[in-house]
This record gives C-alpha cells, structure tokens and sequence, in this order.
C-alpha cells in the first residue's frame, strides 16, 4: 500500500502511514522518571532513558565500535595493548599512546598502553624526558624529543 505522508509503496503501519512516518508523526513515547539519571525522559527499556540504556547494557560495544572508528584498530589488540600500563602495571584505566605520535600509524609496535598518569606525564614538558627514558629502558623504539631548553639557549 502507499504511505499517505511520503507516498511510497511500502507496508503500512498504522492510520495509513508507513512505519518512518508513523513514528514521526503520530507516536508518542512514554515519559519516565529515568531510574539512572533521575530525569522525565522518553522511555527505552528497564526503566532508563536511552542515554541511561546505552551507558549501562551498550557500553563494551560503544567503546569497540570507537576502537574501530577512531582508531582503526582491532579489539582484540586495542585490549591487549591496553591491558595494563607498561611502566606501573596500573590495570584498571589505560589509555592508548602512538609512540611517533602519528594516529594514523596503527603498527603494534608504535603503540602502548599507559596508565593516565604516565600519559600525562608523557605529554607534559616537565616530565617527558623522564617517561621517555623508562620507556627506552622498557626496550620500546620511543624517540627522545628535542628539549626545548637546548634549542633557546641564550647565546653568551
């Protein structure tokens, strides 16, 4: 049957719309206290509007859809990279660092996993040299940056 908003041959839904224009024009979710958040939201499922919803049963596959998306990156390395930090062991939140800091240079070997702290520290001037020095230690191919101190000193 054809839709009576968009004219397209397709299967009705309800009121002689399809289900796309059904959806935009007549229904109307229902309003919840989310359980979560605590806020009059549209509701999704369990009790919890759809932010709600997503942070809490979505969220492993948000993150490895970002993995593939943003980093273009297998999962399972990005969690084996990442599977605690390679100076202190910290386990529990690692990020990813691109030792060239090329993001387009997705090679195992240009990548580690660093725990917040260090990869602060790692893009904090004050302590670069230090992070870079373990990091050489550790048998990883990290060039030591250029200190900035060297290059302006004040010719005597």
């Amino acid at each position: 049957m054809v839709c009576k908003n968009c004219q397209e041959d397709t299967e009705i839904h309800a009121k002689s719309l399809c289900y796309r224009c059904y959806r935009k024009l007549s229904w109307k979710p229902s309003k919840i206290i989310c359980k979560r958040c605590k806020e009059e939201k549209s509701y999704h499922g369990r009790g919890l509007c759809s932010g709600c919803y997503s942070s809490v049963f979505q969220i492993e596959n948000v993150k490895a859809y970002n993995r593939r998306k943003l980093h273009h990156i297998d999962n399972t390395l990005y969690q084996k990279i990442t599977s605690q930090c390679i100076l202190c062991g910290f386990d529990k939140i690692i990020d990813l660092h691109h030792l060239d800091h090329n993001h387009e240079n997705n090679n195992p070997s240009n990548l580690v996993g660093l725990c917040p702290n260090h990869h602060k520290m790692l893009h904090h001037r004050s302590f670069q040299q230090d992070i870079y020095t373990q990091l050489i230690k550790k048998g990883y191919d990290a060039k030591k940056p250029i200190d900035p101190d060297i290059l302006f000193k004040k010719q005597e």
